[in-house]
């Protein structure tokens, strides 16, 4: 567990808090974001936590994507668990400041260390976790090449305390979870982001959790297919929100114009990668150039946009 603040002052707001949610009142925005590690009211018992957008390190401790939790009559649902144990079990804690009801699922939203690393926390407590039908496979090819790569990333002793941990339960379409008077929606979605994105839909409050199926602010990432992930933009656009909270950006966005810088860079990069296979430009100088007029709109392009030219010259030259 991290050491935040003295001990004393931790464990008296820490009961303050407690009780005053176990009287069944809801905490303003002000009390809910206060704290190390902060969460944000973005709507009537829905909470997030910003994770930085950059890449990860030490000095973030793999606390690079948004994070949050919803609250029902009865229990919580957490989606996402940050990108380490140490992060998993300071998302905890933050979540006890605010509700001591218990955390009955676990929903991660896609395969990627920042988003799942933290799972080990929520299991302990007694979560149920669940995912995508294609998480589980994921994480059984790639889980322990994210372990070196974060163990590059974060040092040895962050990246050595995480254990993979795969969900219990999995969505092959659709699935609604109830928190006692508030159901969630969890949509499996075909290859975009990546092959096993989901995402939860908070009816009562019309709020999206879109992982990285939406990205504001850092550059999107392809890891699975930009024509996918593209010809399910409608369909996205569709869902009934008033608002996202995209896996990196800011915490909430109104809907469905959340999608626009999105889908505005990966039509450019596909259609800059369509003229460049037509014109035969090699796949190296492509992607040098391709979506290059969307740089000014974006934090870490140059370190996510050779890479999306590369998969989507990949995919796009066998069309």
């Amino acid at each position: 567990m991290l050491n935040f603040a003295p001990a004393f002052k931790d464990a008296f707001r820490a009961l303050c808090l407690a009780t005053f949610c176990a009287l069944g009142f809801a905490l303003p925005p002000a009390e809910a974001a206060s704290g190390a590690f902060a969460f944000s009211q973005v709507a009537p018992g829905v909470y997030v936590h910003h994770g930085e957008v950059a890449e990860t390190s030490p000095a973030n401790r793999g606390d690079i994507a948004n994070i949050g939790f919803v609250v029902g009559d009865e229990a919580v649902a957490m989606i996402d668990s940050g990108g380490s144990a140490a992060v998993g079990e300071a998302a905890l804690e933050g979540l006890r400041a605010i509700t001591n009801k218990p955390v009955r699922y676990l929903v991660n939203t896609h395969m990627h260390p920042d988003h799942i690393f933290g799972n080990q926390a929520f299991k302990a407590a007694g979560a149920g976790l669940i995912g995508h039908r294609r998480l589980p496979a994921a994480l059984t090819a790639r889980g322990e090449f994210y372990k070196q790569s974060m163990r590059d990333q974060l040092g040895a002793e962050l990246a050595d305390a995480v254990v993979i941990t795969p969900p219990d339960e999995t969505v092959d379409s659709e699935r609604m979870i109830d928190l006692g008077g508030r159901e969630l929606t969890l949509k499996a979605w075909s290859t975009a982001h990546t092959d096993n994105d989901l995402t939860v839909y908070d009816q009562r409050t019309r709020t999206l959790f879109a992982g990285d199926l939406v990205f504001l602010d850092h550059l999107p990432v392809i890891d699975g297919s930009i024509k996918g992930w593209l010809a399910q933009m409608p369909e996205l656009k569709a869902i009934p929100a008033e608002r996202v909270v995209p896996g990196h950006g800011p915490v909430s966005t109104p809907w469905p114009e959340a999608l626009e810088p999105e889908t505005r860079y990966l039509e450019a990069l596909a259609s800059d990668i369509r003229m460049a296979i037509a014109d035969g430009v090699p796949l190296a100088e492509a992607a040098e150039t391709a979506g290059r007029s969307e740089a000014d709109k974006w934090q870490l392009f140059d370190t996510y946009n050779a890479r999306n030219a590369t998969a989507a010259y990949a995919e796009l030259e066998w069309e």
